[in-house]
């Protein structure tokens, strides 16, 4: 199905995001000639993306000719308060307003808006960068539903999209899904360096335990079974699985551990979104 929008659509920053989102938008037949980019120097592979489809780049913010049907901001949120004021320029009263910026409330960018203009709040995650993202989005009381459905078409593109009405809920989400995917690199470097501590050879442990959070995750999605019956799937009794997961579960083990890291990084995302 064709991704048609009824205007423009400006983007804001064409690094990895911003760049995984243009990819993703035109595989899904969005018309390059609806796409403006502004962006001062976007990487290699993005450019090149850009020049195959003859996309228009801005080095610096100006106001378009016609408002755009849609402003997607993914630039730096350490760069956004002087990035975001010339952008708002260019927003009309049927504009939408999305954002993917890290800690940047909707509030924060109504300040520099019309009045009543439609905006989305959301936080994807690095998995997006290759099409199996998810997305946390939040909109403001402005949003049509049809605008809802362009955002949500928009972020489909670079995987699943998921909503919440209460904004506060987007510090919850940054902790488990936006700072998620680190904690699961971790993982597979602790098992890697754990394989290493009982003996085997450091390439081959990483291999190991790669391939294994790798596939186990690829099980996951494709098996529609839910985590606790595939763990259970795997542990046999008395066996070598339920001796580790005796460790693992016991009361000082994953789940306390990950819950503690989770609302660290909730409370820092409501910090920063202050």
């Amino acid at each position: 199905m064709s991704l048609i929008l009824n205007g423009r659509l400006l983007l804001a920053g064409a690094g990895k995001m911003g760049g995984a989102m243009l990819a993703g938008w035109l595989d899904r037949g969005l018309d390059p000639r609806q796409v403006v980019v502004q962006d001062p120097a976007p990487p290699p592979e993005t450019a090149a993306l850009l020049s195959r489809h003859g996309i228009e780049v801005r080095q610096s913010p100006a106001p378009l000719s016609e408002p755009p049907a849609v402003i997607v901001v993914a630039v730096k949120p350490q760069i956004m308060d002087q990035v975001f004021p010339a952008l708002a320029a260019s927003a009309g009263a049927q504009t939408l307003v999305l954002s993917v910026a890290a800690g940047k409330t909707i509030a924060s960018f109504a300040a520099h808006l019309p009045a009543g203009t439609a905006v989305v709040r959301s936080i994807p995650n690095t998995p997006a960068a290759i099409g199996r993202g998810i997305t946390v989005c939040c909109a403001n009381a402005h949003v049509s539903r049809a605008q809802r459905e362009v955002c949500h078409a928009l972020l489909s593109a670079v995987g699943e999209v998921g909503w919440v009405e209460d904004e506060g809920l987007i510090d919850a989400a940054t902790a488990v899904s936006g700072s998620g995917p680190a904690y699961v690199f971790l993982l597979a470097e602790c098992l890697a360096e754990a394989g290493r501590a009982v003996g085997l050879e450091p390439g081959l442990a990483r291999r190991l335990a790669n391939a294994t959070v790798s596939g186990s995750g690829e099980l996951l999605r494709q098996s529609g079974l839910e985590p606790p019956t595939l763990r259970q799937n795997v542990t046999s009794p008395g066996g070598t699985t339920a001796a580790a997961l005796a460790v693992l579960m016991g009361p000082d083990g994953l789940q306390p551990l990950l819950t503690r890291a989770v609302e660290a990084a909730a409370r820092r995302s409501r910090e920063l979104s202050s």
